[in-house]
């Protein structure tokens, strides 16, 4: 029986990336800890979405933990390259985040789409959980919403004819 459950409790890195020419990117969630390295396929609005909730989630961690806030102002760079190779694990339904007060972590945790032979979702679906620093996940945030920004003009016309008419 194939694993069910990845965890990097903590994560060395974890990145944003696409591969492809734009209107036909493919969006990867990429984490990495010592020499296991974990991808994901996601969408480019999962992209956004997860880019917005990191940002809020910071946030409010900000303003209830203040001393811990050390995230904010850092002057740390971070490589947030896909590293090779890219060979997704999964394509991602849904993801969600938390908090360990205790250890000051954030976990993000995705969830494998995984469908039927009714396209009715299947239970039982691969979850990769991945820990890391508000450092680490604020540049997350950021670099994602500066990938997502990199795409076309106008995201709706992605894949689709577009007609004009005079």
């Amino acid at each position: 029986m194939p694993q069910r459950m990845f965890e990097l409790d903590p994560v060395d890195f974890v990145t944003v990336g696409t591969v492809g020419p734009k209107g036909r990117r493919v969006f990867y969630l990429q984490a990495g800890k010592g020499g296991q390295l974990i991808t994901v396929i996601i969408e480019k609005q999962q992209a956004q979405a997860l880019s917005e909730a990191i940002a809020e989630m910071l946030g409010d961690l900000d303003s209830k933990f203040p001393g811990r806030s050390a995230s904010q102002g850092s002057s740390v760079r971070w490589d947030m390259s896909l590293r090779e190779p890219v060979e997704p694990l999964f394509r991602v339904a849904q993801m969600g985040l938390g908090y360990d007060e205790e250890r000051d972590l954030i976990v993000l945790v995705a969830q494998e789409q995984v469908v039927d032979e009714d396209d009715m979702p299947a239970s039982d679906p691969q979850t990769i959980r991945l820990w890391g620093t508000r450092q680490q996940l604020r540049a997350l945030s950021e670099h994602a919403q500066a990938i997502v920004q990199q795409g076309r003009p106008d995201p709706k016309s992605n894949g689709f004819m577009i007609y004009y008419w005079t």
